[in-house]
């Protein structure tokens, strides 16, 4: 039976607001985040879990447990607009990747705010207009298409700077989707590029697309092996670094 705690420390505070605004974290990605060891990501993540702040499932086997936020912990975060999130056996690869490019850009990138999908879903529907989605046209209620980012990276001067849009892709979609959505983020002029960070499987198809929409000045592909660190396969290609989003 999960302990409920009426009280909320300000680390876990902190890890309840992440874990919002992402959908799903991990221990890996919280020690990545911190800086902290495994053991002690778990011990944080556990215990936010046992005060009933966090629920834990394992999806997969084999594979990291997927920590996302319950209704209390809802509650104590503070945040509005959000919904508890759910991880499905199919979605937990892309949420458990997500969340360690969140971590690894919030490292790299002290000076820029990482933004979730939710939360960025969230603030467009607050403003009325798209803040760092690409325009797929309109659909047959003549309502506009908009195509969502995993991750944002947003400059502190949001004023000033454009933010860069960041795609995980695990997987290989069709053709002629994946074409759309390419020639849809190379004319996207709310943010100053985009960064995909792919798979082994998707790199060519990736690839092939980006070369047909003309995109490469728009459009920088990284394996997403490389994030992984010290361990990385020294033959791991190194295409591009991250477009400027100053």
């Amino acid at each position: 039976m999960v302990k409920k705690s009426n009280t909320c420390s300000a680390e876990q505070l902190q890890i309840v607001r992440w874990t919002v605004r992402l959908g799903a974290v991990t221990a890996e990605a919280l020690a990545e985040r911190e800086g902290c060891t495994l053991s002690s990501a778990r011990a944080r993540l556990g215990a936010a879990a046992r005060a009933g702040l966090l629920a834990r499932t394992e999806v997969l086997a084999r594979a990291p447990a997927l920590y996302t936020v319950t209704p209390s912990g809802l509650r104590a975060s503070g945040l509005r607009g959000f919904e508890p999130s759910r991880v499905s056996v199919a979605g937990a690869p892309h949420a458990i990747a997500c969340a360690a490019v969140a971590a690894t850009l919030e490292r790299a990138y002290t000076d820029h705010y990482v933004m979730g999908e939710r939360e960025l879903r969230l603030e467009e529907r607050e403003c009325g207009a798209p803040l760092a989605s690409a325009d797929l046209g309109c659909g047959r209620d003549g309502a506009a298409l908009l195509h969502r980012p995993d991750l944002v990276l947003w400059p502190d001067a949001r004023q000033e700077c454009l933010p860069v849009a960041v795609e995980v892709e695990l997987t290989v979609k069709a053709p002629q989707r994946l074409l759309e959505i390419i020639r849809a983020w190379a004319r996207c002029r709310c943010v100053a590029g985009t960064l995909y960070l792919v798979s082994a499987e998707v790199r060519r198809p990736l690839a092939r697309a980006v070369e047909r929409a003309q995109a490469d000045e728009r459009i920088v592909v990284v394996a997403l092996a490389q994030l992984a660190g010290p361990d990385t396969p020294a033959d791991a290609p190194a295409e591009r670094t991250v477009p400027s989003a100053s």
